[in-house]
């Protein structure tokens, strides 16, 4: 009778921590990077609904008269606002629709600092130019505009 050591196939305890330690290390890495696209990615939804607000006031003051018209309202209510020097210092903490109603969804952001309406020329016409800015939750985004007396 020979004896001979057969040679054993498979993996030592020590290969097969190692390969754990190894596997579960990449693991990580690749959750770590997929947490942070994850938590970034609602950011753009954000920024863009800032966005929205800031262009839905801006287009609302450049639809309005150059000049306060004729008999014209004069007052500090935006609903009856009729031209575009009205808009000039407005300012909410969180956002209303033109009627002053509270936009409960919208509570997280504000038309801030105020609305500024000022005059500047271009190529020899005098030109309202308004600047709008939304604070949001990400930041604040500043639009600007032109109105002129056409």
């Amino acid at each position: 009778m020979s004896m001979t050591k057969s040679r054993q196939r498979g993996f030592t305890l020590i290969e097969l921590i190692i390969f754990i330690v190894v596997v579960s290390v990449g693991l990580v890495g690749i959750l770590k990077v997929m947490d942070v696209t994850v938590k970034s990615s609602a950011d753009p939804m954000v920024r863009k609904q800032t966005i929205a607000i800031a262009e839905s006031l801006l287009e609302e003051i450049l639809l309005k008269d150059y000049a306060n018209p004729t008999g014209g309202d004069t007052g500090t209510v935006r609903a009856l606002f009729d031209d575009v020097d009205q808009y000039a210092g407005y300012i909410t903490t969180g956002i209303k629709d033109p009627l002053g109603v509270d936009v409960p969804s919208l509570s997280s952001y504000n038309i801030s600092p105020a609305v500024t309406v000022g005059t500047t020329t271009l190529g020899g016409l005098t030109v309202k130019i308004i600047t709008v800015s939304v604070t949001g939750p990400q930041g604040m985004i500043s639009l600007t505009g032109y109105r002129g007396n056409y």
